[in-house]
């Protein structure tokens, strides 16, 4: 009997110092880039741009309002009514800029596209690093003649 309480003890114990490491690990494990820029074209494909604009980079942010932000990406929205609110992830990849900068992207395009030759559409993502998870770049390619991309000059 006292072997018996001994166990359940040593039992609940050990289940009791487990089970909260776990969850722990769970809720401090940040989100990957994908989920990020996921993330982040859903808010903007369902106009809810308070929301995409919480996940730029704050040198973004320091650059452009919200309310510009909103504006700039009021076009992109509705190229999502036109292609659907569907997409899928197009490529992942590193981008050679000038002067040897790399930038880590996503690209995504509309469900719609995924028959097609080539995406009418690619919705890119872009952050400053491998580890980065807030938003850097964001461009529709090709662009329509006169949208902008982020960020702004």
């Amino acid at each position: 009997m006292m072997l018996q309480k001994i166990s359940l003890s040593a039992l609940a114990l050990l289940l009791g110092t487990a089970l909260p490491a776990t969850q722990a690990q769970t809720q401090t494990t940040p989100p990957t880039q994908v989920q990020v820029a996921r993330q982040f074209l859903q808010a903007v494909l369902r106009a809810d741009y308070p929301a995409a604009y919480g996940l730029l980079d704050a040198s973004v942010t320091q650059r452009i309002t919200a309310a510009r932000f909103a504006e700039v990406m009021r076009p992109v929205h509705a190229q999502a009514q036109h292609f659907g609110p569907g997409f899928d992830l197009y490529k992942l990849g590193l981008r050679l800029g000038e002067g040897g900068s790399v930038r880590y992207f996503c690209a995504f395009t509309f469900k719609k596209d995924t028959l097609a030759g080539a995406p009418h559409l690619q919705l890119d993502v872009s952050f400053r690093d491998s580890v980065a998870t807030r938003v850097l770049y964001f461009t529709p390619v090709p662009a329509r003649p006169g949208q902008p991309s982020l960020p702004l000059p």
